[in-house]
């Protein structure tokens, strides 16, 4: 497994499990809790989840998926922008925490930017650290010119990484963001690593990938992972899905296959707004 060592000292592996949409099927229940434990089997062991996923239906399926096993977790989640100041984000993480059934969250993110002055924000998650309810705190959804805010803050030093939109075809944060974040050595979290299933079914992708005995998804994923200080997190309900990401790491793509994934997925040419699911 490659692993990816937060600022904080903690590693955990550049492969973990998103979980977004799920929980909201009851007749899928069973299924994504067989998926998430599989991905536990595996070494998948860090789960990102989020307040807003299911309006918390989701962190509900993930607690119940991690009950007796919450050691082997490294358990991400995130708090709603309006929930991010020092009043609303302990009932929040509360709450959160409630439905994990647990007593910690390892790394709390700020989804997005809001209303909330980030000094707050900041000061909420140093308040919620020094009570024991989270271990580490970063952010989502920040661009370039909101993690320079961030980093000169007092506290904003301690920030462990920035969960952005990141895949072959948004590959928009190259521009200024990774750059940053390379230089301040804040690891970047992949969210959507592929574009939600859409990159699976693409042509172009799928030609490239029977060239090299992979599937798509698993081009999608070795791309990331051919990345330094990059964590990659799929969202799969299936438990041969899970076997299938897992197996990108078994196939590194060289100079040369990167090189023309560049010819068919060109990088940036220029700053743009980071975007957002």
């Amino acid at each position: 497994m490659k692993t990816v060592r937060m600022p904080c000292g903690e590693v955990v592996p550049a492969l973990g499990q998103g979980t977004w949409t799920m929980g909201e099927d009851p007749a899928l229940r069973a299924q994504e809790i067989a998926s998430l434990r599989a991905g536990l089997d595996r070494g998948l062991r860090l789960v990102d989840t989020a307040e807003m996923y299911g309006e918390g239906r989701t962190e509900s399926l993930v607690g119940e998926a991690i009950a007796g096993r919450r050691d082997e977790v490294f358990l991400v989640s995130k708090v709603y922008p309006h929930n991010a100041s020092l009043k609303a984000m302990r009932q929040a993480c509360t709450q959160s925490l409630k439905r994990l059934k647990t007593d910690r969250i390892d790394l709390y993110l700020l989804h997005w930017r809001g209303s909330v002055p980030l000094e707050e924000t900041l000061a909420a998650f140093v308040q919620l650290q020094s009570a024991g309810h989270i271990r580490n705190w970063g952010v989502s959804n920040l661009d370039t010119a909101e993690m320079d805010e961030l980093w000169n803050l007092p506290e904003g030093g301690q920030v462990q990484t920035d969960q952005v939109l990141y895949n072959l075809t948004r590959r928009g944060p190259e521009w200024d963001l990774l750059p940053w974040l390379s230089e301040h050595q804040v690891p970047v979290m992949a969210y959507s690593p592929i574009e939600q299933g859409r990159l699976a079914q693409h042509s172009a992708l799928g030609a490239f990938a029977r060239r090299y005995d992979m599937t798509p998804a698993q081009v999608a994923l070795a791309w990331l992972l051919a990345q330094d200080n990059l964590i990659a997190i799929p969202k799969t309900a299936s438990a041969a899905r899970v076997a299938e990401n897992l197996d990108a790491l078994a196939h590194p793509l060289d100079a040369s296959a990167l090189a023309e994934l560049d010819r068919l997925f060109p990088p940036p040419r220029g700053s743009a707004p980071l975007e957002m699911l």
